[in-house]
């Protein structure tokens, strides 16, 4: 696989109740990031896994019913993370953008994405589908908020479904093939259903020769992933499907214990991100 520059960087973050996300975990609330990965290609320039939260997120929750969405997930947007500030505080340059890899197309994940409007949006059609389709209120009791996702980027879309299947790295086992994305075997992307409609990861290889799988809401933590600990059904079941999600977890779990050191980063978890960061990539 050709080797890809790669940061790991928190824009905005949420606060959930910690039994929401791991079976027996605390009642107590527990700050979520959000969490964006900023990928250097060689030649195609910097793409964006997913973008976090954005001020736009507070817009498109003001009115009701997407109200809702902003009652049962608080969230944090600080003055940091606005979008040229957050890109100026971490050295990134807007004319080096050159695409947007979207995990599932949830408020958290794609909240920033109108600022990305024009580029290649690579995506999964089941879940622009789902973001496109259904009663509002239905929408947003799924976490979809289409006013984040500009009609006119549907255009530029780029399905994970239509790139041509790649065989991974036995570093990524048990999981076997990917999508070639870019069509350089740089960046497959690798389905990870249970969580929602259309919910993929991103498997690639980085720099420094370590394997990175990012898991988007696979999983929320990852102590779910070591442990082998689901969510509890009633938030699985609101939001996706039950056996799915959880045999997600258990490919995830296997990964975590193949002997490969692969990077597996959940979009929420900050003791997963600070590890990375200080350089603990396994």
């Amino acid at each position: 696989m050709i080797r890809v520059g790669f940061r790991w960087l928190e824009r905005g973050s949420c606060r959930h109740p910690q039994a929401a996300t791991i079976k027996g975990g605390s009642l107590c609330a527990v700050d979520f990031p959000a969490m964006v990965g900023v990928i250097a290609h060689p030649s195609r320039g910097n793409l964006l896994f997913d973008t976090g939260y954005d001020p736009a997120f507070l817009d498109a929750t003001h009115p009701f019913p997407e109200r809702l969405y902003r009652w049962t997930t608080p969230v944090e947007v600080g003055a940091g993370e606005e979008w040229q500030a957050w890109l100026s505080r971490h050295s990134i340059a807007r004319d080096s953008l050159a695409g947007l890899i979207v995990s599932h197309f949830h408020g958290d994940h794609v909240a920033g994405a109108a600022r990305l409007a024009g580029l290649p949006l690579y995506c999964a059609r089941a879940g622009l589908s789902a973001l496109r389709s259904g009663p509002r209120l239905a929408r947003v009791r799924q976490g979809l908020l289409p006013a984040l996702v500009p009609q006119a980027m549907d255009a530029h879309a780029r399905f994970f479904e239509d790139a041509a299947q790649r065989a991974l790295p036995s570093a990524f086992a048990p999981f076997t093939s990917g999508r070639d994305i870019l069509g350089d075997g740089s960046l497959l992307a690798v389905e990870l259903p249970g969580h929602c409609p259309g919910h993929w990861g991103l498997a690639f290889i980085n720099e420094d020769d370590c394997p990175i799988l990012l898991a988007g809401d696979a999983v929320w933590s990852g102590r779910s992933i070591a442990e082998n600990r689901p969510p509890p059904r009633l938030t699985t079941a609101l939001l996706g499907n039950t056996p799915l999600y959880r045999a997600t977890l258990e490919q995830l779990h296997r990964a975590s214990c193949n002997g490969s050191d692969v990077a597996i980063l959940p979009s929420h978890c900050a003791r997963s991100a600070a590890a990375f960061n200080a350089g603990d990539a396994g």
